[in-house]
């Protein structure tokens, strides 16, 4: 059921034409309370598209009651005119919702440099809060319509839904429920993602931001399927407080990480024509920090990308990688493995490479640094010949 899943959130996803092939392009989701307490982390790169720009200014009370969604353009690099499409839709939703501009977040996602039709805009807006008002925008369909709604380059929506049970809680049941889409750029900085997630459980926006910022930490953020980072991510989290169930924010948290790690690895498994997904994992480093710092130099090397479209175990290309680091080890005491196979061991040959088979999708790449306690994981995909045609011809 995704965003619908948690009690007192409605959702709805229409075709409003900004998409050539008629699919459905706009998406909006409404919080009825009784608390509209929302967090959202924004991308990190310095050229943030407008939507990303109205939205931190909505979140500086921590308060919404709706976002509204369009594929079909990303509204980046479009100027004064631009900023104001945003604003005016944040408008349209307030006027159809009886509520107001201020509380509405935005989001958009598709080709940058191009304006967007705000009377197409205005169109699905309308569409998208008549089914909110006459009722159905409940349902698993509403928020499956949804999750379409806001894919531009993915093949399947992204849906995920935690329902915490009594009988490991006190108190009540809660849900959180969520929709994500990606299928590019997927780099730190939350990849060119938009993920809405919901929950009716108790808490303070406070506590929705010190939840939000962990979770997507060690997931969303160690998603880097290309190395490339968008300028419209946005990651929100909204809470309706209709469970009545206040949890602890250590076990919201850890439901909430568990809930984006499963959205993370949808993603990564969509990846633009990527035949591998990829797991780096690095141990024996003296620091958490570390350990990501030498497996997303991994995840970024187009020559180890190339090797595992391949299916070319080339573990030198891996060493060459760790060595751009600045993380603490002994370069000539590195162990590496492919998919449980040893193939280098203190920095020479180990176990043949003939033993690793590499076609399988999933792939698991062990490094240790044999430095210190600490470990990460980077998740990421192959380069193969697909994703450069998809990327080669997006704007045409």
């Amino acid at each position: 059921m995704s965003v619908t899943a948690a009690a007192g959130f409605l959702a709805a996803g229409v075709a409003c034409g900004l998409k050539s092939t008629g699919k459905k392009d706009l998406a909006l989701v409404q919080n009825r309370g009784p608390l509209k307490n929302v967090a959202s982390v924004f991308t990190s790169n310095r050229c943030k598209a407008n939507p990303v720009l109205w939205s931190q200014q909505v979140m500086a009370d921590g308060i919404a009651d709706a976002i509204v969604l369009n594929s079909g353009g990303a509204n980046c690099y479009t100027g004064a005119r631009g900023f104001q499409t945003t604003h005016a839709t944040a408008e349209a939703v307030a006027e159809r919702l009886s509520i107001s501009a201020g509380d509405v977040l935005v989001c958009s996602t598709g080709l940058i440099g191009e304006q967007l039709d705000l009377d197409k805009l205005k169109t699905g807006v309308w569409d998208a809060g008549l089914e909110i008002l006459t009722g159905g925008a409940t349902s698993a369909q509403a928020g499956l319509d949804a999750a379409h709604a806001i894919m531009t380059t993915d093949s399947v929506p992204k849906l995920s839904v935690r329902t915490v049970s009594a009988l490991t809680v006190d108190g009540a049941d809660y849900t959180i429920g969520g929709m994500a889409k990606g299928a590019g750029m997927l780099a730190p900085g939350l990849a060119t993602m938009l993920v809405v997630i919901t929950t009716d459980a108790v808490l303070s926006s406070a506590h929705l931001d010190a939840a939000l910022r962990q979770a997507t930490r060690v997931t969303f953020d160690r998603l880097d399927s290309d190395g490339c980072m968008s300028t419209n991510d946005t990651v929100t989290l909204m809470a309706s407080g209709a469970s009545g169930h206040e949890p602890t924010l250590d076990d919201f948290t850890a439901q909430l990480t568990a809930l984006c790690q499963d959205l993370a690895l949808q993603l990564q498994a969509d990846a633009e024509g990527s035949s591998h997904d990829i797991a780096i994992t690095v141990t024996g480093a003296v620091s958490e920090d570390e350990a990501v710092e030498v497996a997303r130099a991994v995840s970024r090397s187009n020559l180890f990308k190339a090797a595992m479209f391949g299916n070319d175990p080339n573990w030198g290309r891996v060493l060459a990688a760790v060595g751009t680091t600045q993380a603490t080890f002994d370069p000539y005491n590195v162990d590496v493995a492919f998919n449980g196979v040893k193939l280098c061991i203190a920095g020479e040959p180990g176990e043949s490479r003939d033993l690793v088979d590499l076609s399988p999708r999933a792939v698991d790449v062990v490094i240790d640094i044999k430095a210190g306690p600490a470990s990460a994981t980077i998740w990421t995909n192959d380069l193969t010949h697909d994703y450069v045609h998809e990327n080669s011809a997006y704007a045409s």
